[in-house]
């Protein structure tokens, strides 16, 4: 495609202001290729080169080199480098060479494991595989075919929810894929980080433990987006040393990378247009000129209002025949997902509206481009999400829509901090209490626990396990300890995507159907009653929320606006785990317990995100514990503040929303995954603290990488408030939309100048 070309038709529109804030060129890169220390099986030799994947990259050679020496391998490229390959050649010629071993591929969606399918039909079946020792095995597999793919296939295709409540709980059904088990995929690795993350290592550690029960011991092989620490990632989710490969040597096309700030329309308040109606705008422009496009949005809702604005204007635009565009997302039903994945690759559609569902390496086809309506999170999904495009080698562009706050915008005064700063650490806790306890629960049911468990659970074994022990859920018997008679299938209460234990259903009034479900960590947030929901394009408004049961009840309404809920937070320090000083403050990590309260919701309008109406709500408030850091500011800061005539506790709540928003830049999470407190005194210290916390029962590590970086978290938020051109505080520095106080008080001098004092 002619990038030059349609970026020129972008500034020719009277809408243009400016908003290119960067280009970033991006050159081809030619293959560089490798050969294998010892020579394929001339029948999978032909097999690849009949299908276009021989000779192999440099980084798939390396990789199959490290995995034929026995070495457990981490294989961290960059999207559409070939990752599946070096796994596939392994697992082929492990099957080959003996036809009783079995592997085991874990992929973080169904889709993605159904993709993968398709892919290894039509490049090993019939030549080297029947079709039937190859199969999928997940919450969609019909019961009726369950025994016979235990049975009869050689390579299980299914995700960890699946491997932890359907195949561990009942490993006996399983024994012959344990028992000659010679490989274990994990696919897409850097998805598992978080909560998430932490439970999928306390999965995969119940597998190594059952494993070792009937006699195997598998090799693992990761595949991963490029982060900062794959093989310390890898090492934290399977609890074993990697090898790491990371030279890419795959080929790719040029493409125009294009950071696209929307226009300011208050300079003072440096209020900025919507990037929901910028990035509708790109995705527009982009299918009526023929260019198939996929937007990524961070939510359903934004993924769904982005699909409703789009199709009105190309409604508009293309009077009789407009093209045919789709929204896709988790939530909605399999078959839903399959046939818009199907319409995709078959060119059938102009573009989609994503959530992140379609990140990761599912075979949509060619793409000319792609839109991120707001910075995605990390670099690591930035990249995925923008590899989208232009993954035949053919010249693509991709777009990012900044968001009006602190990340995005640094990212818009410094390109450079994204295009030549290396990738953000993947962040895990095996450890966690919360999640540990849940999986040494499981694996107790499984087998039970001794004491060479610790081997594979790690130092924080023994005392979790003594703790389960005093709560009476665990019985010691002969050096054994064996799960309470009162828990029966302990694996079914544990949601491993999830601290929050069971969803909530989403109820249809109108219908007396069941819409959708949404974890109960968010519940509070998404479905409180007066809540407007999006399911496929229509609103919904949520009319009761029924607590004990678990269902929130909803009717088909249009409406002009979205919501927004406003909570309220406090904090008690628990125990202090670490202090140090740094320049003239004392810095703290510890265990901390946060109460959350939603106190109320803004309605704020579809288009304009303007504040339309705020109505109060009384939800009980949530209680959990965490780990947070804090530290003290400057002795005499207050009075030099009130000299100046500045407010101390705005400034306080301002470098706590600057800070918040800036740590994403450091450690691989969402703003939303932190939490923070700020307050001139502090009941617990008798002082002056701002607090930043994992938004998570037990914490994921956030707040440890926090403490380890303090000093450039300082001074990449004192660079965001000093650089925002407003004069008073907006959402592109100081501002938080979450904050329960109405973002008041804020003081965006006295954060600059308290900012400043803590790095002297």
């Amino acid at each position: 495609m002619d990038t030059l070309a349609f970026l020129h038709h972008l500034e020719s529109q009277p809408t243009f202001a400016g908003q290119i804030a960067h280009i970033e060129r991006i050159t081809p890169r030619r293959a560089e290729y490798a050969e294998l220390d010892r020579p394929l099986a001339p029948t999978l030799r032909d097999c690849l080169r009949a299908q276009g994947l021989f000779p192999l990259y440099a980084h798939q050679a390396e990789a199959v080199n490290r995995i034929r020496d026995g070495q457990n391998v981490m294989v961290a490229t960059a999207s559409a480098s070939g990752k599946t390959l070096c796994y596939n050649i392994a697992v082929a010629e492990a099957l080959l060479n003996d036809p009783g071993s079995r592997a085991l591929y874990l992929f973080p969606t169904k889709a993605l494991a159904q993709d993968q399918l398709r892919a290894l039909h039509k490049l090993f079946t019939p030549d080297l595989f029947h079709i039937e020792e190859l199969d999928t095995f997940d919450g969609d597999t019909p019961k009726g075919e369950r025994a016979e793919i235990r049975k009869r296939a050689k390579v299980i295709l299914s995700n960890p929810d699946m491997l932890h409540v359907g195949i561990l709980p009942n490993h006996q059904y399983w024994s012959r894929l344990l028992r000659h088990l010679r490989y274990v995929v994990v696919d897409e690795a850097h998805t598992y980080r978080g909560v998430f993350g932490s439970h999928v290592a306390g999965v995969l550690r119940r597998l190594r433990r059952l494993c070792r029960l009937y006699g195997s011991e598998p090799q693992f092989i990761c595949s991963s987006a490029t982060i900062a620490n794959p093989g310390e990632h890898a090492e934290q989710l399977v609890g074993l040393p990697f090898e790491v490969v990371d030279r890419d040597g795959s080929p790719h096309g040029g493409k125009d990378f294009v950071f696209w700030n929307p226009p300011l329309i208050d300079q003072a308040k440096s209020i900025r247009r919507s990037a929901n109606s910028e990035a509708t705008h790109l995705f527009t422009e982009l299918v009526h000129q023929g260019i198939r496009t996929l937007t990524f949005a961070r939510t359903r809702r934004l993924t769904e209002l982005i699909y409703i604005y789009a199709k009105e204007r190309l409604a508009e635009m293309s009077v009789g025949r407009p093209p045919q565009i789709t929204p896709y997302r988790a939530g909605y039903l399999p078959e839903e997902r399959r046939r818009i994945e199907r319409e995709l690759f078959q060119g059938r559609l102009a573009g989609a509206v994503a959530t992140n569902a379609l990140e990761l390496g599912i075979d949509i086809g060619d793409l000319d481009a792609t839109v991120l309506a707001g910075y995605p999170g990390t670099i690591a999904s930035t990249w995925q999400q923008a590899g989208r495009s232009g993954r035949r080698q053919e010249q693509a562009m991709s777009f990012l829509v900044a968001l009006d706050n602190p990340l995005d915008q640094y990212f818009m005064r410094h390109p450079d901090s994204f295009f030549g700063k290396s990738f953000e650490n993947a962040l895990v806790n095996p450890g966690n209490p919360y999640i540990l306890r849940a999986h040494l629960l499981c694996a107790a049911w499984e087998c039970p626990l001794d004491s060479g468990d610790e081997v594979i659970f790690g130092p924080a074994f023994k005392p979790e396990r003594d703790m389960l022990v005093e709560q009476g859920v665990l019985r010691e018997r002969n050096q054994r300890w064996y799960l309470s008679p009162a828990i029966a299938y302990p694996a079914q209460a544990v949601n491993i995507r999830s601290t929050s234990g069971k969803n909530f259903d989403v109820a249809d009034m109108s219908t007396d159907s069941l819409l959708e479900t949404v974890e109960a960590s968010v519940a509070f947030f998404q479905v409180h009653p007066g809540a407007i929901y999006l399911h496929q394009g229509e609103s919904y408004l949520v009319r009761e929320l029924d607590l004990e049961n678990r269902v929130a009840y909803a009717e088909p309404k249009a409406v002009n606006y979205y919501t927004q809920t406003k909570e309220v937070e406090d904090l008690h320090i628990v125990k202090v785990l670490s202090k140090k000083k740094v320049g003239k403050v004392n810095l703290y990590l510890g265990e901390v317990e946060v109460t959350n309260h939603v106190v109320g919701f803004k309605k704020k309008a579809q288009y304009t995100d303007e504040v339309i109406g705020e109505e109060p709500l009384d939800l009980p408030p949530q209680t959990f514990a965490t780990v947070g850091l804090w530290f003290d500011l400057p002795d005499g800061a207050e009075y030099r503040l009130e000299e100046a005539q500045l407010d101390y506790a705005g400034g306080l709540h301002a470098v706590e929303h600057a800070a918040i928003g800036i740590l994403p830049l450091f450690a691989m999470c969402d703003r939303n995954d932190i939490g923070g407190v700020s307050t001139p005194l502090h009941p617990d210290t008798g002082r002056a603290q701002v607090f930043i916390y994992d938004a998570y029962p037990g914490g994921v590590g956030i707040t440890e990488k926090g403490f380890d970086i303090i000093t450039e978290l300082w001074q990449a938020t004192l660079r965001t408030i000093v650089e925002c051109p407003c004069e008073d505080g907006c959402p592109s520095c100081i501002q938080s939309p979450k904050c329960g106080n109405n973002n008041q008080p804020l003081d965006k001098e006295a954060a600059r100048v308290l900012l400043k004092e803590l790095l002297t």
